[in-house]
């Protein structure tokens, strides 16, 4: 059950996106915010500069800058989550970005962070490094938002009949009847008998919703493409799939298919573990 959603934040456009959604998503199912912002240690401490002539690295200097930046950033998460009527707090910590954003998250039932890196020519099409690090790392639930993207609309649930998949169910049910919103369960077979059974198996995970459930299917094409058209023809507001498949080994940090909707969706993306 999620009590306390978490955002990281930097305070870039990228992450401005996922502070958005985190407190729309806070606000609407009534729980509390836990912001962190990392004041990363290589932005800091002086680089090699073994066997070169150099003027003293500024270390206190940027140290103090990037933290003061840092609380900024905080401080306005905390007012904006504030204005939503939503109960916030925002940590400043130090050290590698990831493990801190990572260890945070075990204490939350949920982690959202933005998608995209902040050069524009990686955006929508590119994990920035940060993200990426944090999803092969975090062993919760993680909502990956891509710049620009808000909450609003049905859920599309990706269901394969892995067991991230179940997993990805129960949040759907949870969010589902806590934003009032219909869900879209989308199945991916080859084998029509195959897709039968895992619609029969679906059912029975999703029988607790209070709101509409529209069943969809494909049978041709990319499984990642079928999910976002259904995601655009339903105008979703969050895909909700598992981050591991049923071939857990065919990408390096997540399911082949959870890999290729985190990068290129256009809107948010919750991979359930």
């Amino acid at each position: 059950m999620i009590e306390t959603i978490s955002v990281a934040t930097d305070g870039s456009e990228a992450a401005t996106a996922a502070e958005r959604c985190a407190i729309s998503l806070a606000a609407r199912l009534r729980v509390g915010l836990a912001g962190i912002t990392v004041v990363e240690d290589s932005r800091v401490r002086a680089p090699n500069g073994e066997g070169l002539t150099l003027p003293p690295f500024p270390e206190s200097e940027l140290a103090a800058y990037y933290r003061a930046r840092a609380e900024a950033v905080a401080r306005r998460l905390s007012e904006r989550a504030r204005s939503e009527g939503v109960e916030a707090t925002c940590e400043v910590v130090q050290g590698q970005a990831d493990d801190r954003i990572v260890e945070k998250s075990q204490s939350v039932g949920l982690l959202a962070i933005g998608r995209d890196g902040r050069a524009e020519a990686q955006r929508g099409a590119l994990i920035g490094s940060t993200t990426d690090s944090v999803i092969r790392k975090a062993s919760k639930s993680i909502l990956v938002v891509p710049g620009g993207a808000s909450l609003g609309g049905p859920i599309v649930l990706g269901f394969d009949g892995s067991p991230g998949s179940r997993i990805a169910a129960g949040l759907a049910v949870e969010l589902a009847n806590g934003l009032g919103e219909a869900v879209h369960v989308f199945v991916d077979s080859k084998d029509k008998g195959r897709a039968v059974a895992r619609f029969e198996e679906v059912r029975k995970l999703v029988g607790g919703l209070s709101v509409p459930v529209r069943e969809m299917s494909s049978t041709l094409g990319r499984p990642d493409v079928k999910i976002i058209d259904t995601a655009r023809e339903s105008h979703a507001g969050l895909i909700v799939m598992g981050a591991f498949g049923r071939n857990r080994i065919t990408d390096y940090f997540l399911g082949s298919n959870a890999a290729a909707v985190v990068r290129t969706s256009p809107l948010p993306v919750l991979l359930a573990r």
